[in-house]
């Protein structure tokens, strides 16, 4: 997991971080960075669910706007103006 860093290298990462944050913005620190990790693994998982097709929902797409029935102007006698 820490590729080749030894036990003292990662008591001393530990200890830098512990005079950075302190002890007690430590606990909140964890949990925001875990919150991080599962919304990024949550993204993972819908991206590619997106990509590969989820079987488990069917997904509709709204037509494309070439593909949609062409509307007719609107009818009446002035032109809409943006601002009055």
């Amino acid at each position: 997991m820490f590729g080749n860093l030894g036990v003292w290298e990662i008591l001393l990462i530990m200890v830098v971080v512990l005079l950075v944050f302190g002890a007690k913005r430590l606990p909140e620190v964890g949990s925001s960075i875990g919150k991080g990790i599962r919304e990024f693994k949550r993204s993972l998982t819908d991206t590619s669910d997106a990509i590969m097709g989820d079987e488990r929902q069917p997904t509709t797409l709204p037509p494309r706007q070439m593909d949609a029935p062409p509307t007719a102007p609107p009818q009446g006698g002035e032109p809409k103006r943006l601002s009055q």
